[in-house]
């Protein structure tokens, strides 16, 4: 009696770690964006905040840039191109973050052009 407890409680051990570990492959195989679909959100987010920074909101500004920030992550290894416009993006973020609206203006415009030419 004490081999087949052990028996089964061994078995169901198996199983539902067999099952587990099908779940987080399930999981690890969902899509990735387009760099073009990323570029796009990118532009869209850096133009809100634009329009923000003019507003001098920069709460709402940051929102928007942190959001174009993990989005150009994915695509910031892709070329040299990729990797100014993510530099550029960053510090017009830092610039807007410290009030600074015609620099900030400046950089985030610059960041455009360059994501618009990936």
């Amino acid at each position: 009696m004490n081999i087949f407890n052990k028996t089964v409680l061994t078995l169901s051990l198996a199983m539902s770690l067999s099952l587990a570990s099908v779940c987080v492959f399930a999981a690890d195989a969902a899509p990735a964006a387009t760099s073009s679909a990323a570029t796009g959100e990118i532009i869209s987010h850096i133009e809100k905040a634009l329009v923000e920074v003019g507003k001098s909101d920069f709460s709402a500004a940051q929102i928007h840039l942190k959001a174009a920030r993990t989005s150009s992550e994915s695509i910031s290894g892709n070329s040299e191109a990729a990797k100014k416009a993510h530099a550029s993006l960053m510090q017009g973020q830092i610039l807007s973050k410290s009030g600074n609206v015609a620099k900030a203006t400046e950089e985030l415009n610059k960041a455009i052009e360059l994501y618009k030419a990936l």
